[in-house]
């Protein structure tokens, strides 16, 4: 089966055990132009045998069913030789990190918004793009630093994260740490293009550097490094948890 590339006329199907979400949910879809057929389950057994019979482009799935829940299902088509993209919507946002690790395209929190609900089509479409050319981007800019009366260059695609001190900004790589005198919003403003995310009021990471996410007792933090080095963990601000999900959510699902 060929996947369309588009948005244009989605054929989709919704999973959710509860008949009033699943109703909203698909009223939702189908005032969508881009969305051209609606399909739709209660059950989680059953939508796998409509997804084995029938060519759809997307999936709206629920988490938390009876018997076999949405991760699960995720997990059995992640298995398929062309999976079709998922988009969980669920009232439980502790399954993030699971969502991410199964590719997601993106991850909605009940009561849907419509507004919200748009976006999600749009990233079926566009999931991945805007983060992919990061790393290329990153590698070409120089950072001057001082140290001991020299100025040295360090290259931005090896920076880990960068920390607020006061009206300086401490940039961290691998090989160590540089003091450099611009504050922490500038250096926001910035990179921003380059990867380079809020995660708390006194920190930025570099996407591309951000190899486990973390979620504890709905505490969000993620690690940073090279894999063959031990890591650095960072704390995520309530704040900033969900837009870092989604980026990452974004990026790991990759072109369809």
């Amino acid at each position: 089966m060929t996947r369309t590339a588009t948005v244009a006329g989605l054929r989709v199907l919704v999973v959710d055990d509860e008949r009033p979400a699943l109703d909203e949910l698909t009223f939702l879809l189908r005032g969508d132009d881009r969305v051209g057929e609606v399909l739709a389950t209660t059950s989680a057994t059953e939508a796998l045998r409509i997804l084995q019979e029938s060519d759809l482009d997307a999936l709206f799935l629920d988490i938390s069913m009876p018997g076999f829940s949405g991760l699960e299902l995720a997990s059995v088509l992640s298995r398929f030789k062309e999976p079709p993209p998922i988009v969980f919507v669920t009232a439980h946002e502790q399954h993030a990190v699971e969502a991410f690790e199964l590719q997601a395209v993106d991850y909605v929190l009940k009561p849907v918004r419509a507004q919200r609900l748009s976006e999600a089509v749009r990233r079926l479409g566009h999931a991945g793009r805007d983060l992919d050319a990061t790393p290329r981007a990153a590698s070409e800019v120089q950072v001057p630093v001082e140290l001991g009366g020299v100025t040295r260059f360090v290259r931005r695609s090896e920076i880990t994260h960068v920390e607020s001190q006061g009206d300086y900004a401490r940039l961290h790589t691998p090989g160590g740490s540089h003091l450099v005198r611009t504050p922490l919003t500038t250096l926001e403003a910035e990179w921003g293009d380059a990867g380079f995310l809020r995660i708390h009021r006194s920190l930025l990471v570099a996407l591309p550097h951000v190899r486990e996410v973390r979620m504890d007792a709905g505490r969000c933090s993620v690690v940073v490094g090279r894999p063959d080095a031990p890591g650095v963990e960072l704390a995520v601000s309530r704040r900033h948890t969900r837009e870092l999900r989604d980026l990452l959510l974004r990026r790991a699902s990759g072109p369809r």
